[in-house]
Order: structure tokens, then C-alpha cells, then sequence
């Protein structure tokens, strides 16, 4: 007997992640939105019919599918001013930050030689931190969120309990499970939904890059978060591309890219939102001024450069920390500036940072 739910759950394969509004555009940011902007999301969006406004859901260009790295911090870098909580939450993350906040000065200098030997260990184990070391635990401690949200659904992928995910594993968890030649045979819109199986199966190709059919936790993950994986950008172009590249010859032009936002009515003015939406496309979006996107140019729009943030900071943390100018931190330089890495009950909030740790 075949089992199976009434409808796909194509909720289950959907990474979520948070979209920062681009500088430039005038529409401000309108929270988080989901990033994979998948099918059944556009027939969603298609079954409202036409509105003379700008959906909620679709959002702005600016944020809807444009990924901004998120910033390793909100507090002020004021160093200077004896305020490192930047730097604290940089190196932690917010919420271990918080958690250290309420050590004593003695526990959160041996929570951080713990963290020291971490990271030589992730590194080449040489007894010494790099700067590539501290690089990657910055970038690892930023990420924390997004490894947290694939663990609270790894189960539910995992079905056999063996620490890896299938294809079919995933594929069954999502769509439920069908025999072969019967998929969605139960289901209206049958063909949207194979052509999202079709597209999840292709990321998830991409994301098992030693090519065995089954994810690991960081293949997982980079199907899930593909933005923030470098190998999966061109998947994430494909993507943007098949959704906005309605005459399907490789191209995004003007009208598609606007018509993901916005379905004007009869005889309805264009809204000034979205005149310059039309302005953003040629100013910003079209590099070549040839009038229309290819995948470099959506590349360059979806996944900007953007500065190593991670990297700007474990430079910080070098230059303050590194008294014999060597080039690397030891142990004991980083446990002598160890207020500026973490804090602790007595070094909260910049009370007292500016006094050293051996008077506290």
C-alpha cells in the first residue's frame, strides 16, 4: 500500500534566511522573507490575481532575493571608548556572548582558552592561531543560526537514523512517498509540483559534492542555505533565472524583472515605487547597458561582493592582540587581552573594560 500526504510539504525544503534591503533601493526593509523562491511560492503569488500594488510576499528587489551577509554585530566597534561588546559578539555570537556576560572574570578566561585550543585544533594544530584559523571561527560563530535551524529539521530527514540524508530520504520527507511513475497523482497542479521536484533534485546534486546521493550535515545545509555556500552560486542564478526569465531565452528583461513585484491593472498608472524599481534595473542592475540581465550580471545583483567581514575582524583582533608582532597569536596573548575576545560579569557592557584584567 502506498502512503503518502494529501499534499506535497514543500514547506520543509525551504531555507530560510534574513534579506537586508539594498542600499540603493528606496524601499526599506520589510522584514525577513524566504530565500528559495520556489514554484509553488510563485503559484501562490499568481492565484491572488492582479494587484495594483506591491505584494507583500514578493517584496522589494531590494530584499526579497538579494542576500546581504548579515553583520557579525549591531553594537557600536568603539574600542576606543573601552566598549568591546562588537568584538564579543563578533568572536561568540550574540547569544554565547550574553552567556559569558554572566561568568566571572575566572571562568570566562578558562571558557576561552578552551575556544584557543579549538580553533588550533580546526587549524593545522600547531600550538598557535592564524589568522586564517581566527578567520574561520568568526565566519564558523556567525553561522551558528543557520547550522542550528538544519539540526532542529535533521530528523525529520534522517529517517533511518544512519546520520546522513538520501535523496529518496529527503525527496519522500517532502512530497511523500510514491511509486514509481505515480508522482502526484493525487495532487492538483501535479505538474507544478514535478517541476519542483525536478529543481530541488538538481540543487541537491549540486550540494552532494562527493557525488554519493547522500547529504551530510554541511550538504545539507548548503541545500538548504545555498547563498551562503560559493559552490552553489551558480545554482542560485539558475534559479532566479527560470523564475524571472518568463520567455525563457536566458534573459531577465525590464518588464520580467518587474513583473515578479508588481501586475498592474486596466488602466492603472504605474506607481512611483515602481518607476524606480525600473531606474534601479538600469542603473544598477543592467552593467553592460545591453537592456536586459544575463547570469552574470543576476549573479552580481542576487550575491553582491560584499566585504569579508569575518576576515576585517580577525585582522582586529591580530593587530590588538599581538604583542610580538609575529604574525599569529599564542594562547597566552590572546588570555592576556582576553576582555577584548569575551566578557564576563565583571567586564559587562564596558563597566569596567577599560581597566586590565589583572586589577578586576
Amino acid at each position: 500500500m502506498i502512503s503518502f500526504w494529501p499534499r506535497p510539504r514543500p514547506e520543509l525544503c525551504l531555507g530560510i534566511a534574513p534579506r537586508l534591503p539594498l542600499e540603493s533601493s528606496p524601499l526599506a526593509a520589510l522584514g525577513l522573507m524566504m530565500w528559495r523562491p520556489s514554484l509553488l511560492l510563485l503559484l501562490l503569488l499568481l492565484r491572488r490575481g492582479a494587484q495594483g500594488k506591491p505584494s507583500p510576499d514578493a517584496g522589494p528587489h531590494g530584499q526579497g532575493r538579494v542576500h546581504h551577509a548579515a553583520p557579525l554585530s549591531e553594537a557600536l566597534h568603539d574600542d576606543a571608548h573601552g566598549d568591546f561588546q562588537y568584538d564579543h559578539e563578533a568572536f561568540l555570537g550574540r547569544e554565547v556572548a550574553k552567556e559569558f556576560d554572566q561568568l566571572t572574570p575566572e571562568e570566562s578566561q578558562a571558557r576561552l582558552g578552551r575556544i584557543v585550543d579549538r580553533m588550533d585544533r580546526a587549524g593545522d594544530g600547531d600550538g598557535w592561531v592564524s589568522l586564517a584559523e581566527l578567520r574561520a571561527w568568526i565566519a564558523h560563530t556567525q553561522q551558528r543560526h543557520i547550522r542550528d535551524s538544519v539540526s532542529a529539521a535533521w530528523n525529520t530527514y534522517d529517517t533511518d537514523r544512519d546520520g546522513r540524508v538520501g535523496w529518496e530520504e529527503l525527496r519522500n520527507a517532502t512530497y511523500g512517498h510514491y511509486e514509481p511513475g505515480e508522482e502526484f497523482h493525487d495532487v492538483e497542479d501535479a505538474e507544478t509540483y514535478k517541476k519542483m521536484l525536478t529543481r530541488d533534485e538538481r540543487r541537491f546534486r549540486v550540494a552532494d559534492q562527493d557525488g554519493d546521493s547522500m547529504a551530510t550535515r554541511e550538504e545539507l545545509t548548503a541545500f538548504l542555505h545555498p547563498e551562503e555556500f560559493p559552490h552553489m552560486r551558480d545554482i542560485v542564478i539558475a534559479e532566479t533565472l527560470e523564475d524571472l526569465d518568463k520567455n525563457k531565452d536566458g534573459y531577465v528583461q525590464v518588464d520580467e524583472y518587474i513583473a515578479d513585484l508588481y501586475s498592474a491593472e486596466a488602466g492603472e498608472e504605474e506607481p512611483a515605487w515602481v518607476r524606480t524599481e525600473r531606474e534601479q534595473f538600469r542603473d544598477f542592475r543592467d552593467l553592460n547597458k545591453d537592456g536586459q540581465l544575463d547570469g552574470s550580471e543576476v549573479g552580481h545583483w542576487v550575491l553582491p561582493p560584499a566585504q569579508d567581514q569575518p576576515l576585517v575582524e580577525a585582522n582586529h583582533l591580530l593587530h590588538e592582540s599581538d604583542t610580538d608582532q609575529d604574525g599569529r597569536l599564542s594562547k597566552a596573548e590572546i588570555l592576556d587581552n582576553w576582555n577584548m575576545f569575551v566578557g564576563s560579569q565583571a567586564t559587562n557592557y564596558g563597566e569596567d573594560l577599560t581597566r586590565h584584567h589583572d586589577e578586576l
